[in-house]
């Protein structure tokens, strides 16, 4: 029988088109590699393979692409490029990889914007994962993790034997109480509650008004029901179509009915809450989380150019034309490429002068930053250990909001956790004091929950991200108006400038963000050069 698109005849760029239509970015790069766009296998996210180090020039395509910034998205963009024959160069500002993904150890130095040189002191052994520090079971960078050869190990997100800990509310203020304990409670509470109100005649006991108000403000929290009180699923749930970079928001699937849960029983198996990312259970590469940006570097050797701070972002007749500032008294050089990746994030590049559109420098300017700050504590002993805490979470109103406990090296002899982790106002607030005055707060509100605290001290590094000099900020945080307004504005490429990173993503401030939509920057410009192949190979025939 004859095909009925006998005659019709498709380009591959048209063809790609359509792949990505129906099966997203990933489609595409399974569609390149098997016509034999690629030169070396990109394999599906479900069957990587440790790529070879020696194994990066492929197939000479005679293109030349300028990344700017080697974090994350710039780093896969390189290696994915590279691996399809691409000629990569980056350019970072800083002296290292990773951008975000920043691991501090003992002789880790630092300068904030408008603060004074930090040296880390911690021993050797001890790190503090000052950017990201958890992957979710569901991201794309376990992927890369597994590709690359990154060992993993669990990361205790949840911990039930952490601790709540609230200061100045109600008859349980000033008391630290295991999470267990709290989340057993007040199920209990609830459902014997609920239980009575199935049956009328046993509420002799009616609510007054502002316990009904309270109580229906936590149901609503709880089961993430709408304005009407009326659950109707939600992304804690999951998705039909995973949130992804670009233009991809993710697609909600239908929920299932109350009977059918019940039935199921397989509620009777909760015993912790989790968001779609937050997970129970998650992952961290063994030794710090710089290990995936230095895996991905060792496969780029020779093509990071450090300490070179982009200066212009220009286009030309036929590429685009970076100008940088070289390292130390480098004076001001220039690279040109036929197309840029410019993953330099928001706050810093609308600083930087480039050849954009007045719309897109609008959107550029138009997007704010999260502020967010963290402090690593290293003290002589593991006494949360002691307490059987291994891993987790304390979590409390004070406003370091959060205590990280290590989830390796237990057992061992010393420690570093996290001494606050903390957001907005607060992070402001903290980002505005010395660096003693930070540790100091730190260690006054966790000895109000571990005795210890003061005299198992050793020493400190802290951070406050929007001070931090290359990133102002700790990730994209968009409002709703500004993904309408703006957002799509960002995700079109200006010429041959393409912007990439955690900002174009529904995963901000996950690296997953990063690299999948590096992956979309990397398909567009190979899409572009696969047309301009075919508008070549139509003329000679």
């Amino acid at each position: 029988m004859a095909s009925s698109n006998e005659g019709i005849s498709l380009t591959r760029r048209d063809f790609l088109n359509r792949v990505g239509k129906v099966g997203g970015a990933v489609a595409v790069f399974g569609a390149m590699d098997t016509l034999g766009l690629f030169a070396s296998p990109v394999s599906a996210s479900s069957n990587f393979q440790a790529p070879k180090k020696s194994d990066l020039t492929g197939k000479k395509i005679g293109k030349k692409v300028v990344i700017l910034g080697a974090g994350i998205a710039g780093l896969c963009a390189a290696y994915e490029l590279s691996k399809a024959g691409y000629d990569c160069q980056i350019l970072e500002a800083r002296d290292r990889s990773g951008g975000r993904n920043w691991t501090v150890r003992g002789g880790t130095t630092e300068t904030e914007i408008g603060g004074v040189a930090q040296t880390a002191r911690f021993e050797k052994g001890q790190y503090f994962n000052a950017g990201p520090a958890r992957i979710p079971q569901h991201h794309i960078t376990i992927d890369y993790c597994r590709e690359l050869g990154v060992p993993l190990e669990v990361f205790t997100n949840t911990n039930e034997t952490a601790y709540y800990y609230q200061e100045k509310v109600g008859a349980l203020a000033n008391k630290k109480i295991r999470k267990q304990e709290i989340k057993a409670d007040i199920r209990g509470h609830v459902s014997e509650m609920l239980a009575k109100a199935v049956n009328q005649s046993a509420l002799d006991m009616p609510l007054s008004s502002d316990d009904v108000e309270r109580l229906l403000g936590y149901l609503q929290r709880e089961g993430d029901l709408n304005a009407s009180f009326s659950y109707t699923g939600s992304g804690r749930r999951g998705y039909k179509e995973l949130p992804g970079a670009g233009l991809t928001p993710g697609t909600l699937d239908s929920i299932n009915s109350l009977s059918d849960i019940l039935k199921s029983e397989m509620a009777n198996n909760i015993s912790s809450e989790y968001s779609f990312d937050q997970q129970v259970l998650m992952f961290q590469p063994v030794g710090g989380m710089d290990a995936i940006p230095k895996a991905l570097e060792s496969q780029l050797l020779g093509r990071i150019t450090f300490g070179a701070e982009v200066q212009e972002i220009r286009q030309t007749g036929d590429g685009v034309r970076i100008v940088y500032k070289g390292k130390g008294n480098g004076g001001t050089k220039e690279i040109a490429g036929d197309y840029c990746i410019c993953t330099i994030p928001l706050p810093v590049l609308k600083n930087i002068q480039a050849d954009f559109s007045s719309e897109m420098q609008n959107a550029i300017k138009s997007i704010g930053y999260a502020t967010t700050g963290k402090i690593g504590l290293q003290f002589k002993s593991r006494f949360w250990e002691d307490e059987r805490i291994y891993g987790g979470m304390t979590t409390t109103n004070m406003d370091i909001s959060q205590i990280w406990y290590p989830s390796s090296g237990y057992g061992t002899k010393k420690g570093l956790l996290v001494g606050y982790y903390n957001f907005g106002r607060n992070a402001v607030t903290y980002g505005d004091m010395s660096l003693a005055k930070r540790e100091a707060q730190a260690l006054a509100q966790g000895a109000k929950i571990h005795d210890k605290y003061r005299s198992e001290f050793e020493t400190s590094f802290s951070l406050a991200w929007h001070k931090i000099k290359y990133n102002e900020g700790g990730w994209a945080s968009y409002s709703d108006s500004d993904r309408r307004n703006y957002y799509p504005i960002l995700n079109k490429p200006q010429g041959r400038i393409y912007l990439a990173g955690e900002h174009l993503s529904y995963m901000t401030g996950w690296m997953s963000g990063a690299f999948e939509s590096a992956r979309i920057a990397v398909s567009s410009i190979h899409e572009e050069v696969v047309k301009g192949s075919d508008s070549v190979a139509s003329k000679v025939g």
